[in-house]
C-alpha cells in the first residue's frame, strides 16, 4: 500500500493543479475572444479554438460542457473584468469625487476589452443569450457603483433615490455613448463625459434643497 502524501504536500499539489486549470481556462476564453474580435463568430469552433490554445477538444468540452457553455463563459469573464476595473479605482474620501472617477475606468474597461465588449452587448455571436443567473450575476458586476451612490445619497450630494434606478440610467447613458464611439461615430470620449455627467447631474441636490 502506497502512503498517502503528507497533507502539506497534498494541499500545495491541489492549489498547484487548481491554479493550472484556472490559467488555462482564462487561455480558453482570451483565445476565444480574440477570434471573436479578429476572425468573427464563425471562427468559434472547439476545434480551432482548441489548435490556437494548444489543447485538445476534450479539455475544452471539459471545461465549459458546450459551445453554449463557452460562449456564457465569455460574457461572464467580460463582465467580471468590468467589476475588477471598477473595484480598482482608487477610494476617495469624498463620495462624489469617487462617482466621477468610475465613468472613465468604465470607458477605458469598455474599449480595451472589444472580444468580451462585443458579446457582452452586441449579441457578437447569433443565437447566443444568457441565462437569468448570467444576467444577475453580470448586473452585479456593476454594485460597486450602486454602492458609491447610496454612499453620495447619504453624503447628501444626491436626492434620495433607490441607488440602482441612477445606476442604471448611468450605465444606459455609458453604454450609448460607447457604442456610438465604437461604431466610429464619435471621435473620442466628450460624448461620453458629458451624458454621464448629465446623468448624475439630473439627481444632484440643488443648494435650496439641502
Amino acid at each position: 500500500m502506497i502512503p498517502s502524501a503528507p497533507r502539506g504536500l497534498q494541499g500545495a499539489y491541489l492549489v498547484g493543479e487548481r491554479a493550472s486549470q484556472d490559467r488555462l481556462r482564462m487561455r480558453l476564453l482570451d483565445v476565444a475572444s480574440q477570434l471573436l474580435v479578429t476572425m468573427g463568430p464563425e471562427s468559434l469552433s472547439m476545434r480551432r479554438i482548441a489548435t490556437e490554445a494548444g489543447c485538445s477538444t476534450t479539455v475544452i468540452y471539459t471545461m465549459f460542457g458546450s459551445k453554449e457553455g463557452l460562449a456564457e463563459a465569455l460574457y461572464l469573464e467580460g463582465f467580471e473584468r468590468f467589476r475588477r476595473c471598477l473595484e480598482a479605482v482608487p477610494r476617495r474620501k469624498n463620495a462624489m469625487e469617487h462617482l466621477g472617477a468610475l465613468a472613465p475606468a468604465y470607458r477605458d474597461a469598455a474599449l480595451s476589452e472589444p472580444g468580451y465588449y462585443a458579446l457582452m452587448f452586441e449579441r457578437a455571436i447569433p443565437g447566443f443569450a444568457p441565462s437569468e443567473r448570467a444576467r444577475t450575476l453580470a448586473r452585479a458586476a456593476l454594485n460597486v457603483v450602486d454602492r458609491v451612490i447610496a454612499d453620495c445619497i447619504s453624503s447628501g450630494y444626491i436626492v434620495p433615490t433607490q441607488p440602482r434606478r441612477i445606476a442604471d440610467a448611468l450605465w444606459a447613458a455609458a453604454q450609448g455613448a460607447i457604442s456610438l464611439e465604437r461604431a466610429g461615430h464619435l471621435r473620442d470620449g466628450g460624448t461620453y463625459d458629458a451624458v454621464t455627467y448629465a446623468v448624475i447631474s439630473r439627481y444632484l441636490v440643488t443648494p435650496r434643497r439641502r
